[in-house]
């Protein structure tokens, strides 16, 4: 998340560090970050704190924890009432377990128009474009304290009748949505919407994105605001399905409170009406169960016993103070207990070692000692199938082969994937050699480029057949038919397959590789006898430069007190795909080279 320094300054009275102390202090105290550029940090919030650190309110809180600099009126510690309740807008939420809050705002007489320049720049300096004083008011506000929000143009919802009926269901197979960027989409019954519960028609992907014909336009004068919590896994599922991510829904995926879209509908009204204008109506809020009140507990002992610490009971309270948590020192037996009254948005605290963490995070992870772990009582077992896959790997790749990783999709199979990757290969496969064959083939015409004598190929992989999932060890080569056998079988000692001995082609280091073909050109000399190879081989390689990439010598032969040397060349352009005449221009420069040198061209 994108995080500007001017903007948690608004957070506190007392001046911050500068950018560069703010981001080691977040280093070593909570997030790593990505990017330090023109005073904006670009924070990898983890996902356990995803429900309240995608926020500049929530990275406000951690510098204010980690730092001890005090916060300005935290808005998420302010009173605040949604009132007045209205009955023009109607909520039904079918289903619950999805969606655990929904609140809609209704404003009337708004003017939509370009952002004041302090919502343009603020937005702008974390990468968001502005859009108009709405949308931006929506944004900002997300970006600000976390929560997701969306407004409806009310001229659309039931044709611009008084009375407005917003349901929240599951979408029907194949039903069909344009959303806000004009895109089409057919939903599953998976999909949760927001739909018009006068018309029927979807206005909304649940935490995902809005519909077109509902959207702000510059003629929109009457809107309604959503501040909803929908469930996190229904989100990252349908927004993975659509191909749909947006900044909303990896809000959402985290799980947020429900109590915050009450904070969110508050914020939200109060900006749009301070830059659009307007009347707010009020507001409909159905919330069937909400949010209990957590508490946890922690003795001092237990801190000090997991972290290995002596920290005392000031100590901790003060840690506790400066991460917001309230709590209570438990006065009778047993003592030295903290019993912490979680905040709604933070859903991470759930049991001691929470709290543990949070002390060890705040009082600095290099404060605690390092100790030993103790010693194994017995020895480690071994993983059958690792220890088997091991000692084969090693065994043929001392024996010439190369391990390839095959497709486990296949174009028939007993089993077909729900989610298919690709319309041609639907199902499982059910063997290896298809796949051996294939990498044998694509391989097999790239030898002398990589210097092989034979290509010989194994694979170690997982397969699906008469009803069960098994892991097989698979062989292919050019002098021999693709076989698999099952790992179990081998495990059990039965005799592995005999296979030739080949030399391997090591590689010292990594080199790039050509996209486009090469070229093989043979060529023998004859030499005095007492003339070493590479002295010869040293000769021919000056003359093509980089062209050159791989040459060896493959025969041998000594007559009359001379030698014949015969050699392997293979030319390839990182630039274009070499000509013939090319390769054969560069090939007279090396026999004019042999002949100079008194070398005879066979």
């Amino acid at each position: 998340m994108k995080v500007s320094r001017a903007w948690l300054q608004t957070f506190s009275t007392a001046p911050l560090p500068d950018i560069q102390a703010l981001s080691d202090a977040l280093t070593f105290h909570a997030f790593e970050i990505e990017s330090v550029v023109n005073g904006v940090l670009d924070v990898k919030v983890t996902p356990n704190r995803g429900h309240d650190c995608l926020s500049h309110r929530g990275i406000a809180k951690e510098i204010s924890a980690i730092l001890n600099i005090p916060m300005k009126d935290d808005p998420l510690r302010v009173p605040i009432s949604l009132e007045p309740i209205i009955d023009t807008v109607t909520i039904t939420i079918k289903e619950s377990a999805l969606c655990s809050r929904y609140i809609a705002g209704y404003i009337r007489g708004v003017e939509v128009k370009p952002s004041p320049d302090w919502l343009k720049n603020v937005l702008e300096a974390i990468g968001q474009k502005s859009v108009n004083n709405i949308v931006d008011a929506t944004n900002f506000v997300m970006f600000n304290i976390g929560q997701p929000l969306h407004v409806f143009d009310a001229l659309n919802l039931a044709q611009g009748g008084d009375s407005k009926k917003i349901v929240i269901r599951r979408a029907l197979k194949d039903e069909p949505i344009t959303s806000l960027d004009n895109r089409q989409y057919a939903l599953s019954d998976s999909d949760l919407i927001i739909a018009d519960g006068l018309t029927g028609q979807p206005i909304g992907i649940a935490g995902v994105k809005g519909e077109i014909l509902t959207s702000v336009k510059n003629s929109t004068r009457d809107i309604v605001v959503e501040s909803a919590s929908f469930d996190g896994a229904s989100v990252r599922k349908t927004a993975q399905k659509l191909k749909l991510r947006t900044d909303a829904s990896q809000r959402f995926e985290q799980g947020i409170s429900p109590e915050l879209a009450a904070y969110g509908m508050r914020a939200v009204t109060d900006l749009i009406l301070k830059v659009a204008g307007g009347e707010l109506v009020g507001f409909a809020d159905e919330y069937p169960v909400p949010q209990s009140e957590k508490q946890v507990a922690v003795s001092v002992s237990q801190i000090n016993r997991i972290l290995g610490t002596l920290l005392t009971e000031k100590d901790i309270a003060d840690a506790f103070t400066r991460l917001g948590l309230r709590y209570k020192l438990r006065e009778a037996s047993p003592r030295g207990v903290f019993e912490v009254a979680v905040p709604f948005e933070r859903l991470d605290l759930v049991i001691p070692e929470d709290l543990v963490e949070e002390i060890a995070r705040i009082e600095g992870y290099d404060k605690i000692p390092s100790a030993e772990l103790p010693a194994l009582s017995n020895d480690p077992e071994i993983s059958g199938n690792y220890y088997a896959e091991e000692t084969i790997r090693e065994d043929l790749i001392s024996k010439g082969y190369s391990e390839v990783y095959s497709s486990v999709f296949a174009e028939k199979g007993e089993r077909e994937v729900l989610n298919k990757v690709g319309g041609e290969k639907p199902f499982l496969r059910w063997n290896l050699t298809y796949g051996l064959k294939e990498a044998l083939e694509r391989n097999s015409r790239n030898k002398d480029l990589l210097g092989l004598k034979e290509v010989k190929l194994f694979e170690i992989g997982t397969i699906w057949e008469a009803g069960k999932e098994e892991i097989v060890l698979g062989t292919v080569g050019e002098k021999e038919k693709a076989t698999q056998t099952p790992l179990s079988k081998l495990k059990q000692g039965a005799p592995a397959p005999q296979y030739e001995s080949y030399p391997i082609s090591n590689t010292e280091h990594y080199r790039p590789f050509s996209k486009y073909p090469f070229i093989v050109r043979d060529i023998a000399l004859w030499v005095p006898a007492g003339t070493e190879s590479g002295t010869v081989l040293a000769a021919i390689r000056k003359e093509p430069g980089t062209l050159l990439v791989r040459s060896e010598l493959f025969d041998t032969f000594e007559k009359a007190g001379k030698i014949s040397y015969a050699f392997r060349l293979i030319f390839q352009s990182f630039e274009k795909t070499l000509t013939d005449g090319e390769a054969n221009a560069v090939m007279e420069n090396v026999y004019k080279e042999a002949k100079k040198r008194g070398w005879e061209v066979r």
